[in-house]
């Protein structure tokens, strides 16, 4: 006959359960709590005048968010839910259910206190021994923003609507004034139907001013080129003179887009092979000396990463100091910006295209496949040079295996696919949080090894 263990859900505890029982020593969860510890607390924003109800602790919330995010638990409602299901997070909270407005509004006005821990552990790791800043990575990956790209519209649109809307509104105004003593309408449904169109109406009146004040930067931003472009026609005579160059237009294209739930987000396509989706481009510098911690995280609104190689170098905190040698794909390949790296004393090793996409066993057809393009510029020409060498491809190879898991991660094992906060600043500390959340589990992975 079986044999089973007695098991009565009625049950109930004699004592008070000690979570500390129910968690292994080498849970995740006593590196946060240890990590959080090391932010002082001027870096949080905390009521300091005292008044109403008392505040939750903020090393608590701190923990706790790190420790949901490393745990694939985004959402404010679902951490709010995990305190009372889940043992490692009510650990963590102490025993405490910070509603989910509460933990909605610290992660959005805590972000400062993010970027401090963000360092604290690196620093932590650099105490280790486990961090060396030499050798780096740099990489970008595409993450949708809390936006549909279907509310997204374009300049001259938005003014065709705003007319639309005008007419409605105007028109559902008679209807109420008409409807006042007549009882035919409902008089509590009219004016919502013009709040609501009146509501629309700014919201796009809103995205064309946007895009009105996008068009003057960029106009200003080429009228020294245009000046000197005017200046150089201006010394030739007769024909050589050509056509007057066409001056900045500070007026948007009809064609030009902001979206309505989230103007700092952009359309993307991770390549040519991709839909676009409302997106931003999060990028990431990874120790490629063997940890593949995340050393510097940043958000940037171009689809594109030509421009960002530099600017993500400069991410790195100060304290850590600068890498010798940044690893890149053939996306950030700008001659200007490996220049201004190399006058700061850091060499850029960057794919001039061919070393990118090399296949040593080519699946394609013969007449597919394409024969690689050669590099032109001087620049590129010397750095393909470099790569082609036995030491450079070696250094190379370390880029895929480095940056490249780390967004695996996030995205695979964190389930972190979709920013949860809109506009362009709390996106950024968003992902501070998420690369934060990475290098903790990464480092605490690391120190298990170290110990074993």
């Amino acid at each position: 006959m079986s044999r089973f263990v007695d098991w009565e859900r009625d049950q109930a505890f004699l004592l008070p359960p000690d979570l500390r029982d129910w968690i292994p020593e080498d849970d995740l969860a006593h590196f946060v709590i240890e990590a959080v510890e090391r932010v002082e607390m001027g870096a949080f924003k905390v009521n300091h005048r005292g008044s109403g109800s008392a505040q939750y602790h903020p090393r608590m919330m701190l923990a706790l968010l790190i420790y949901c995010y490393a745990n694939g638990i985004f959402s404010s409602r679902r951490i709010e839910r995990a305190t009372h299901r889940d043992i490692g997070v009510r650990f963590v909270a102490a025993n405490q259910h910070p509603d989910h407005d509460t933990i909605a509004t610290f992660r959005r006005e805590n972000f400062a206190a993010v970027g401090e821990s963000f360092l604290q552990v690196l620093l932590l790791a650099k105490e280790l021994k486990l961090l060396k800043v030499g050798l780096v990575s740099v990489d970008g990956s595409k993450f949708e923003a809390s936006a549909s790209k279907h509310r997204s519209v374009t300049y001259e649109r938005a003014g065709e609507l705003i007319d639309q809307l005008k007419l409605e509104i105007s028109d559902l105004l008679g209807r109420a004034e008409a409807a006042d003593g007549s009882g035919e309408e409902d008089p509590q449904a009219l004016p919502k139907e013009v709040a609501r169109r009146q509501a629309l109406r700014d919201q796009l009146d809103a995205a064309r001013r946007r895009l009105e004040a996008q068009a003057k930067v960029r106009a200003e931003a080429e009228r020294d080129d245009y000046e000197a472009k005017v200046a150089a026609r201006d010394k030739r005579k007769g024909r050589a003179k050509g056509k007057h160059p066409k001056a900045p237009d500070e007026t948007p294209r009809p064609d030009e887009q902001s979206n309505l739930s989230d103007p700092d987000s952009r359309l993307m396509r991770k390549s040519k092979k991709h839909e676009y989706r409302q997106a931003y481009n999060a990028q990431a510098v990874v120790d490629a000396g063997g940890s593949q911690l995340i050393l510097g995280a940043r958000v940037s609104q171009c689809a594109s990463d030509r421009n960002e190689l530099v600017a993500d170098i400069e991410a790195i905190p100060a304290e850590l100091g600068l890498p010798e040698t940044a690893l890149a794909d053939n996306g950030y390949a700008n001659g200007e910006e490996v220049e201004s790296l190399a006058e700061r004393g850091i060499e850029a090793l960057v794919a001039t295209g061919a070393q990118g996409r090399r296949r040593p066993h080519d699946f394609r057809p013969a007449k597919a496949q394409a024969p690689p393009k050669q590099p032109k510029a001087d620049w590129l020409k010397a750095m393909a040079a470099k790569l082609e060498s036995e030491e450079g491809r070696a250094l190379y190879r370390l880029r895929q295996q480095t940056v490249e898991p780390v967004f695996g991660i996030i995205k695979a094992v964190l389930g972190f696919t979709e920013f949860s906060l809109r506009g362009l600043d709390k996106v950024a500390g968003e992902w501070d949080l998420v690369a934060l959340a990475y290098n903790c589990k990464r480092l605490h992975k690391l120190k298990l090894e170290m110990a074993s």
